[in-house]
């Protein structure tokens, strides 16, 4: 079994990793052909003091990052952690050769020994530790996702719970004694599979007693919960529930404490939210919130847990806090934006303050702490960064240290991409960050074919951790730049804002101006650029070749065509990119529809598009590939059976890099 290195004072411990996993494959071979076995640094000190010269051992050279790699590379994430603090639950995941997204759950002691793997039913999903030590998660039965309590010892289930339509999340009180799950409280269809009844998806509180089972509906009038967030005493529950689309044009979400005798409304937002958390003295609700018009939680928001209005406790906030949550301990966290980097904030009596970052990566969501109270204060985190796979790492003091070291045997052997963040001002004076991806080897001597990739959101960003599409496409040697356009989150609520209504015009000039900074900066061959994108990003690249000719090679991945029939079709809110009403005139969704300019388009287009899309509806790929096709125009459209937004079968996934690099390879060479 390699080695794993925490520190070295001489090389950098990538570097140690990647001798020892070499030395590991050379002395195996060794000894297998003298009859023997040596763990590898033993056997070549042995080799060395001797002497004698080891045999040249044929392991794999570098290579650029590929397809394969990106099928085999593992990361891991923070679940959870037990009741003493001291054992953390994590998932392993790899795609693999076949089939969706496997999932290896694992147990590690704080101290990073003692890393085992869990067997659970295959069927279980954990998401927490009760009381006890056992862990509690979702349990797939008849399609349905149904409660399940799984012991350590034994791993066999014990459900306490089947619901007609199943749950959704469960959260598990800090005294240890209930579970609130989140679930669909209408009667079961009795035609299902024959028919399906066009209605909004419910939610609505059911609480449980770990003892026994027995259980109760508390605020049984929500049917549309989103949050929720258990009392450090285990008697109330914070609840945010929001106004479905289907039946509503605009959102508004309502802030109730719930619990087994009362259901009380304490304030209501006429936006979006995002997470919730009680503070430390339980007399207000926290929670992110905004009042822009693309729907983004952005800000710090309270209200009183008695009643009140809701305030803004961060107006002038920098970036952007898009998740928020408390403890047990009582400390409330919060996930902020900056720029590209993510860092975790508290939010104490209407201040916040920097808790945790990651150096050279970012933390990948809300800090994982014992779900008890009088738990320890040891904080578990998903952190990652470009050189490596997202990995578990735990809190010494204000600083993080990583405990696992996932998928550094599938990237001992990569030759790596130098990535780097980068700043420029475009031409009507927006001032822009970036993050460059260069090919192995670069030269900077040298223009390479260049790709910008958009990010899909579009009020999301792009961070510094490993990305397989901008490694994947600078290893077939391009020089790739993800640009943080207007509408990117971590920029302030005015640069995020500034996409209502503009997504065709302002969104679309910050990504061109990252081309031309490419150029001037004379990474980019003007004669060899291209543009690749998915979901909003996909949307970019539709939209881009109908309004230049510069690029020779264009991929939407599940991207908008359509928006006036997009923003009705979506399965979620879309009323952030224009809010007006169709009846009142059809120009404004139009505009920026890539279907309203079919006729311009001549740079080559491939279209990848899942067919059981709900978030960018199939239609949308379809409409614009006959549009095209009937013009004459040079297109290829790839569609996935059964895939959602993103396919999940890894077959799905290795065909998606396939068709992206045969397209680049014949069009852009």
């Amino acid at each position: 079994m390699m080695a794993t290195c925490r520190q070295s004072t001489t090389y950098s411990c990538n570097t140690v990793n990647r001798v020892i996993l070499r030395a590991h494959q050379c002395t195996r071979s060794i000894a297998k052909m003298r009859g023997l076995y040596l763990s590898p640094l033993l056997l070549l000190g042995v080799l060395a003091f001797s002497g004698v010269a080891p045999p040249r051992c044929h392991a794999s050279e570098s290579h650029p990052f590929g397809i394969d790699d990106y099928l085999a590379l593992r990361s891991a994430h923070a679940v959870a952690l037990s009741r003493d603090g001291k054992t953390i639950l994590f998932d392993v995941r790899v795609h693999g050769g076949k089939g969706p997204t496997k999932h290896e759950w694992r147990l590690i002691d704080i101290s990073g020994a003692n890393s085992r793997k869990l067997d659970l039913p295959q069927s279980f999903e954990p998401v927490g530790f009760t009381k006890e030590g056992a862990l509690f998660g979702g349990y797939r039965m008849n399609r349905q996702n149904q409660l399940a309590v799984v012991p350590l010892n034994d791993g066999k289930p014990t459900l306490f719970f089947v619901l007609p339509n199943g749950m959704r999340t469960a959260a598990i009180s800090p005294d240890g004694k209930q579970f609130a799950l989140t679930v669909d409280s209408r009667a079961k269809d009795a035609l299902e599979g024959i028919h399906n009844v066009a209605e909004p998806d419910e939610s609505s509180l059911y609480v449980i007693r770990a003892s026994d089972g027995n259980g109760a509906w508390w605020c049984p009038e929500l049917k549309f919960v989103s949050d929720i967030v258990w009392s450090r005493d285990s008697a109330r529950i914070a609840v945010i529930s929001h106004t479905p689309k289907i039946g509503h044009h605009e959102m508004r979400s309502v802030v109730s404490v719930c619990s087994a005798q009362e259901s009380r409304k304490v304030g209501e937002i006429r936006n979006a939210t995002n997470g919730i958390a009680w503070s430390k003295d339980e007399s207000e609700i926290i929670f992110s919130a905004t009042i822009s018009p693309t729907l983004t939680a952005e800000h710090v928001w309270t209200v009183p847990a008695a009643g009140g209005i809701p305030l803004d406790r961060t107006p002038q906030l920098d970036g952007t806090a898009t998740d928020v949550k408390s403890d047990p301990l009582g400390t409330v966290w919060v996930e902020i934006h900056r720029g590209v980097l993510t860092e975790i904030d508290t939010f104490v009596a209407g201040n916040m303050a920097s808790a945790f970052r990651w150096p050279a990566g970012a933390i990948e969501g809300l800090p994982v702490r014992s779900a008890f109270k009088n738990s320890s204060d040891v904080l578990a985190f998903s952190v990652g960064d470009p050189e490596h796979a997202t990995n578990v790492a735990v809190n010494s003091g204000s600083e993080l240290k990583k405990i696992t070291f996932e998928g550094e045997d599938t990237l001992a052997n990569v030759s790596r991409s130098v990535t780097k963040t980068v700043h420029w001002v475009s031409k009507e004076g927006t001032k822009l960050e970036g993050i460059v991806t260069f090919p192995p080897g670069y030269i900077g001597t040298k223009k390479y074919p260049f790709l910008v990739l958009p990010h899909g959101g579009p009020e999301v960003n792009d961070s510094p951790t490993f990305d397989a599409f901008p490694q994947f496409i600078a290893g077939m040697g391009y020089v790739v730049l993800q640009p943080q356009y207007r509408g990117s989150t971590g920029y302030g609520s005015r640069f995020m804002s500034a996409i209502y209504q503009h997504f065709g015009d302002r969104a679309y000039r910050d990504v061109e101006s990252a081309t031309d900074f490419a150029i001037a900066q004379g990474w980019a061959d003007p004669k060899r650029l291209a543009i690749f994108g998915w979901s909003a990003g996909g949307y970019m690249a539709a939209w881009a070749i109908t309004q230049t000719h510069r690029y020779k090679a264009a991929i939407d991945g599940g991207g908008v065509t359509d928006w006036l029939s997009f923003v009705p079709t979506s399965d979620t809110w879309q009323t952030d990119f224009d809010a007006r009403l169709q009846e009142a005139g059809a120009t404004p969704m139009l505009q920026f529809s890539p279907v309203m300019h079919a006729d311009q388009v001549t740079t080559p287009l491939l279209i990848l598009h899942g067919e059981s899309d709900l978030r960018v509806p199939l239609s949308q790929a379809r409409e614009f590939y006959v549009l095209l096709r009937e013009r004459d125009k040079t297109v290829r459209m790839v569609t996935y059976p059964g895939s959602q937004h993103f396919p999940d079968l890894a077959e799905q996934r290795r065909d998606i890099f396939t068709e992206l690099a045969n397209w680049l390879a014949k069009y852009n060479p």
